[in-house]
């Protein structure tokens, strides 16, 4: 299921990290590009692209802007990513 705003306001922010740092993961994979190639084409550092992947770090719109550019995507493609339902426990 993509992901909507509205549905974020109960989910975790670790949870939503990761799910994009996974997309973003996949949508440069699918193109054959490392990190290093991402961080180029979007420049965005690569130690960004590296903590974006592996939910350490918290994306900027600046950022994400540059990304969707980068990945040559609307920025609306690159928002729309799957989150985890979160159990009662957590």
């Amino acid at each position: 299921m993509p992901v909507f705003w509205d549905q974020l306001a109960g989910v975790k922010n670790e949870v939503v990290l990761q799910a994009f740092g996974q997309h973003l993961r996949r949508l440069r994979e699918a193109r054959g590009w490392s990190q290093q190639a991402l961080a180029d084409v979007s420049d965005v550092s690569k130690p960004t692209i590296y903590r974006l992947e592996t939910a350490r770090y918290s994306v900027t719109l600046d950022v994400l802007a540059s990304l969707a550019q980068g990945l040559e995507i609307p920025l609306s493609e690159l928002m729309q990513f799957s989150v985890p339902p979160q159990t009662a426990a957590e």
